[in-house]
């Protein structure tokens, strides 16, 4: 049998897929406006320290200071601290790409919510940048206990002493950017997205690894306060939240300025006919099962007796 089109399918067929030269250039401008924020919201140092030492006082009180002997052991253990510098320094411009050049591949029916779910939040992230300016521990006075790691062992990296920046560049970064901390909300994200869609041991392992690590190594390193992981997970939660009304708003936007294509008719001649055979035909020459084979040529109308339409024809009616 010939199966012909469904009706409906005609829509899915044209609906608009997501392209990578469309979503590069999406990802890049979001990226810009991050680095762009992360420069213009450059507070007052002054009031930068000050939020600092709030958070570090807050946490003592709540006896939440993990970020003392966490900086101590990094300082003291060349083995840790080394490589928790180049953690810090290159995994999230590395790792959270490539989760979503993963997702982009093979889970395209998820990756438009993946997607907007971690922009949506890094743009709540430079709200915060932008209202709480917050000195991170590693440019604390050094009486509070603070070791700058990544300027310890600045010799083995790329960065200097402005925190993870390249040499030279520190001008170019706003090293009062601590709160929240983007590095542990992408982390998470990274997470979230291998433990619903990896499919391996391997890959629900470093589902649950790599946010862990990330914590504890953007304290270790001094460069943000065990508060700051805190609010970055916590902005991730409401970019969770406000993701599905981002996609709506982008939709009616997407509805009302770019044109859609037209919708495919069916033929006339078939309207209000109603499909009794499920899209299903007969080929030419195809028989039903069981059907037998007509014996008009044998000079039998459908009005003779079965005796002359032949042994086969079912008797007549009485």
């Amino acid at each position: 049998m010939q199966h012909t089109e469904t009706p409906g399918t005609e829509a899915a067929a044209t609906a608009p897929r997501l392209r990578w030269w469309t979503e590069l250039p999406l990802i890049l401008l979001v990226y810009a406006c991050y680095s762009a924020g992360r420069l213009l919201a450059r507070g007052d140092v002054s009031g930068a320290v000050d939020h600092g030492l709030t958070i570090l006082r807050f946490e003592k009180g709540l006896y939440l200071n993990f970020e003392h002997p966490l900086n101590r052991l990094f300082t003291r253990e060349a083995w840790i601290g080394i490589p928790a510098d180049f953690w810090y320094a290159s995994l999230h411009y590395l790792v959270t790409p490539a989760v979503l050049v993963w997702l982009f591949r093979s889970r395209a029916v998820r990756y438009r919510a993946a997607r907007t779910w971690l922009m949506t939040s890094t743009l709540i992230g430079l709200i915060g940048f932008t209202l709480l300016p917050t000195c991170p521990p590693r440019l604390l006075d050094a009486s509070h206990g603070f070791v700058d790691t990544m300027a310890q062992y600045s010799s083995y990296g790329w960065w200097g002493g402005a925190a993870s920046a390249p040499r030279g560049m520190g001008d170019m970064t706003n090293q009062y950017a601590a709160m929240p901390s983007l590095h542990v909300g992408w982390a998470l994200w990274c997470g979230v997205m291998l433990w619903r869609f990896g499919g391996s041991r391997m890959t629900k392992t470093a589902a649950v690894a790599y946010p862990l690590i990330t914590t504890i190594v953007v304290m270790g390193t001094a460069n943000h306060y065990f508060l700051d992981a805190v609010a970055g997970a916590a902005v991730m939660g409401v970019g969770l939240l406000l993701a599905p009304v981002v996609m709506r708003a982008a939709d009616r936007v997407k509805a009302r300025f770019v044109p859609s294509a037209a919708p495919v008719t069916a033929d006339s001649s078939a309207a209000g006919s109603s499909i009794v055979s499920a899209g299903c035909q007969t080929s030419a020459g195809e028989r039903i099962p069981r059907q037998r084979e007509s014996r008009f040529e044998d000079g039998a109308e459908p009005g003779a007796s079965p005796k002359d339409a032949g042994d086969g024809a079912p008797a007549a009616a009485r």
